[in-house]
């Protein structure tokens, strides 16, 4: 079966989160004013798009992105179906919704991936509370999932990435399940490179699986 990207296309027009760095790509050189080659610049913060989070974006001195466990990045998961539910996601919440045993890497598609559908950033979207992340936590999970910009809510998103990121679950946020139907995948989610960095950038893809 063919992959899905749910990876957000980067240019100009990509939302970026309240304060961040935005996005800009010019041309260093140019095949137009005679140089060798098309060669582009980028300027952008390293949360843009579908990213990933290093445990360093909230916990001083902790493990740096190029330290992120591929093997939690790739392998079987599980698109939660979360669009029933309407504010901040707690524990009480995902006792609710079908999250099968042993599925240890979760996709939450909630009603933000409508969001993306929007102009410019939306501070009104769905994340979790700290006491959902310490029931994920406790449950196992390796790989953690939202479809908008932060996996903690806007204004009150510290103690949720402390607790994840703490615990070793790999933060993967702005993925783009629109298009994608909850149940099984295998998932494939690789960040850039980046020695020393809070994030870095990722390329996501997810491919149906059997039951």
């Amino acid at each position: 079966m063919d992959w899905l990207d749910i990876s957000v296309p980067i240019s100009e027009h990509t939302p970026i989160f309240a304060g961040d760095p935005t996005y800009a790509r010019d041309l260093a050189q140019d095949l137009a004013r005679g140089d060798l080659c098309n060669l582009s610049h980028l300027d952008m913060g390293a949360h843009t798009g579908t990213h990933i989070d290093a445990p360093r974006h909230f916990i001083d001195g902790a493990p740096a992105t190029e330290t992120i466990p591929l093997e939690a990045c790739i392998g079987e998961a599980w698109v939660v179906d979360g669009t029933a539910l309407t504010s901040t996601i707690r524990a009480t919440d995902l006792e609710g919704l079908t999250i099968p045993a042993g599925e240890t890497r979760l996709l939450f598609k909630t009603r933000n991936s409508g969001l993306w559908s929007s102009d410019g950033f939306s501070s009104d979207f769905l994340a979790f509370g700290a006491d959902a992340a310490h029931w994920l936590v406790d449950r196992g999970v390796r790989l953690l999932a939202i479809d908008y910009l932060s996996i903690g809510p806007f204004g009150d998103a510290v103690d949720t990435h402390r607790v994840l990121l703490g615990a070793g679950v790999v933060v993967v946020e702005g993925t783009d399940l629109r298009a994608v139907e909850p149940g099984p995948y295998e998932l494939l989610c690789l960040p850039l490179r980046l020695v020393g960095s809070d994030g870095a950038p990722a390329r996501a893809l997810l491919r149906p699986r059997a039951r």
